[in-house]
């Protein structure tokens, strides 16, 4: 090891070219890093490297001189101020952007400090050992680079003066943008808090410039602070009216951009006045290192994207699911009542399936048709008022999982109420459709045989339909699958109840004088209070049905056999050819094995869906580090002193569960609207 850094020293040359300058500080950082599989190993060899720089005297000159030289060549207000900020909006420009730095090399031969300290700091470990130098080590190695007595040496102050200058312009640019300032409340605008932010910047730069006294300098930063401070304000108002108004990735991007520049100026703050400049320095060297990281990322960038799109669909999903948990003896048989008119409905769904496959279209067009009578019933379904079970999971995890921004005190305990009261609601949907839809079914394929002449479906089709829905087959799988397809349609009617809010559509509706001439005030007025209700369900329900009816057909023109298994149409089906094969059909296995299938169907529907939708929900409100052990703990203990709760509305309020007090509490978490979009 000496011997490999003492040739690496031996080699150092203040007078090469640019790109050799460069390779040396590479070649010595590689050094550092050794294996890169201990951050103690790379601490080791940095205080290796400064002792053997101290035991090397005649090489100062040499080392100071090219220290120099890379300080007045290379722009390093750009690494402190810029690095680590996406220059893209857009997804796809910025996928691309990282991809190619992924994949095309890059050139020691730049004057650019941001893409010199990508090809200096390439792995991830480098940020974690940069953190763990100490400040005795920091300062012996700047002693070793800079000469006090040198005048030439270049003014470090300058530097990173003028990396919060660049960063401040950057923040009071974005906070004039106007998808920001005009979602800002009349008292941040009157504020101005933004207007004043590089003027605060100025002063403190000619404070410290002018070396004026100490009073001087600490009042400026004092200034600085606050301002930014006010701006980190305005930023959480523009949250806010997000929250109410509907979630924009584009600007919940710019917000998050925002907030970052404003953390990076205080962190260039502590480095110019702190009390040790060398420790602020090095840990803000080491996060610039983390986000080298990340921004390489291809996951770290479809993360973040997907974080911000499930915020976008989760917050309009929690509200709308929140209808559908029953908490009381009257809702729970108003649910009751409810999915029976949806199983009746549902009837008459099965009935026009049938229709369709009896015409004989090809796979696309039977796969269409099917989906405009799926989507049609649906929306009959939703405008009666009526209840298909189960559209209601990717509804309601959204709401659960809002539930678990904070989970001090009692909130496991009040969350496993809602456990208890979202289980019933669907067992009491599911129940409804299924025993409604089956007498349905039955009475119009008998009302058909006496007045048509034959049944809803035939014998062959009869058989088909055992075969199909058989447990022993893959009804399990598709039952599955159907599961993704009712959370994929939730998080449909999520984005397009964002989007019609974030747009302001309902307003456009009411005001619009095109739209008030042509359907009047008072119609214009109820149209737009439908559409605010009812547009997550209708693109919702719209979705499904057409990927009911044509995801199969197209995954069947690739050679996938995937098919979908739908509680409430299956139970139908079902309905359908024991109405056609008559009471002989109970002695038929298959049958039987056709019955015991439906309730698999259902929990698959339905856990599949929920477990999918929470998962997106619980991404939105960050709560992925949640104690999942105290949670299942306490869900256990009310399954095993109260299991009734989970089937049976409680007719009286019982005593809640807590759980084992020795289990350790969460801390408490910031649940306000600004820090759960930032997440």
């Amino acid at each position: 090891m000496p011997q490999d850094i003492n040739r690496i020293l031996d080699a150092l040359d203040p007078s090469a070219p640019l790109a050799h300058r460069h390779i040396w500080l590479i070649r010595v950082l590689d050094w550092v890093r050794g294996d890169g599989k201990s951050v103690a190993a790379a601490v080791s060899r940095a205080q290796f490297l400064v002792e053997a720089l101290e035991s090397r005297p005649e090489l100062l000159p040499r080392l100071r001189a090219w220290w120099r030289t890379m300080v007045l060549t290379v722009d390093f207000s750009v690494l402190l101020g810029d690095h680590g900020f996406a220059p893209r909006t857009a997804f796809a420009s910025e996928f691309n952007e990282r991809l190619r730095r992924k994949l095309l090399p890059g050139t020691p031969e730049t004057v650019d400090a941001s893409a010199l300290f990508s090809l200096a700091f390439p792995r991830r470990i480098d940020g974690a050992w940069l953190a763990a130098l100490d400040e005795p080590l920091l300062q012996r190695l700047a002693h070793q680079l800079s000469d006090p007595e040198d005048p030439r040496t270049p003014p470090w102050q300058s530097i990173v003066l003028d990396a919060i200058t660049y960063c401040a312009g950057q923040i009071q640019a974005n906070g004039f943008a106007p998808e920001l300032r005009l979602r800002m409340g009349e008292k941040t605008r009157a504020d101005r808090a933004f207007h004043f932010l590089v003027s605060d910047v100025d002063q403190l730069a000619r404070a410290v410039r002018q070396t004026a006294s100490q009073e001087a300098v600490d009042a400026a930063a004092q200034q600085l602070r606050e301002r930014l401070e006010a701006c980190r304000q305005a930023v959480n108002d523009v949250y806010a009216h997000l929250e109410e108004n509907g979630i924009s990735v584009g600007v919940v991007f710019r917000l998050r951009q925002l907030r970052e520049r404003i953390v990076r100026v205080r962190e260039l703050l502590d480095m110019l006045l702190g009390g040790k400049p060398l420790a602020s320095g090095a840990r803000l060297i080491a996060r610039l290192a983390q986000a080298e990281q990340d921004k390489k990322s291809l996951r770290a960038l479809v993360t973040a994207n997907s974080s911000l799109l499930a915020a976008k669909v989760a917050e309009r999903s929690a509200e709308t699911g929140e209808h559908y948990i029953t908490r009381d003896v009257p809702a729970y048989f108003m649910m009751l009542r409810k999915a029976a008119g949806g199983g009746f409905l549902t009837g008459f769904t099965v009935l026009l399936k049938f229709s369709i496959m009896a015409i004989g279209l090809s796979a696309f067009w039977g796969g269409f048709w099917a989906g405009v009578s799926y989507a049609a019933s649906f929306v009959l379904i939703q405008l009666l008022h009526c209840t298909l079970a189960t559209k209601q999971p990717a509804m309601t995890a959204p709401a659960m999982a809002a539930k678990l921004k904070d989970l001090t005190g009692d909130a496991v305990t009040r969350f496993v109420d809602e456990i208890t009261h979202l289980t019933r609601s669907q067992v009491a949907a599911v129940l409804g459709n299924v025993l409604v839809v089956v007498p349905a079914v039955v009475g119009i394929s008998l009302l058909m045989l006496h007045t048509l002449g034959h049944p809803m479906v035939d014998a062959q089709g009869a058989q088909y339909v055992l075969h199909a829905l058989d447990l022993r087959g893959p009804t399990a799988l598709f039952a599955a699958f159907t599961g993704v397809l009712l959370f994929a349609a939730s998080l449909v009617g999520g984005w397009a109840e964002n989007w019609f809010v974030l747009h302001r559509l309902d307003s456009a509706l009411r005001y619009n004088p095109r739209i008030t001439r042509l359907l009047g005030a008072g119609r214009a007025a109820r149209w737009a209070g439908f559409m605010r209700e009812n547009i997550s369900g209708l693109a919702s329900n719209i979705t499904l049905g057409f990927m009911l009816g044509l995801v199969p057909a197209f995954l069947g023109f690739f050679g996938i056999a995937l098919d979908v298994r739908h509680v409430t149409l299956s139970s139908g089906q079902l309905a359908a050819a024991a109405a056609a094969l008559g009471p002989a059909v109970l002695r038929m296995e298959a049958f039987w094995w056709c019955v015991a299938a439906i309730p698999v169907i259902g929990m698959l529907n339905v856990a599949v869906s929920f477990y999918l939708a929470f998962r997106v929900a619980a991404r939105a409100h960050n709560v992925s580090g949640v104690d999942r052990a105290r949670i299942y703990a306490a869900i256990r203990a009310r399954l095993r002193r109260r299991p009734l709760q989970f089937f049976l509305p409680v007719l009286r309020p019982a005593a809640t569960d807590t759980p084992d007090n020795n289990t350790p509490r969460r801390p408490p978490t910031d649940a306000g609207s600004a820090d759960l979009l930032e997440r």
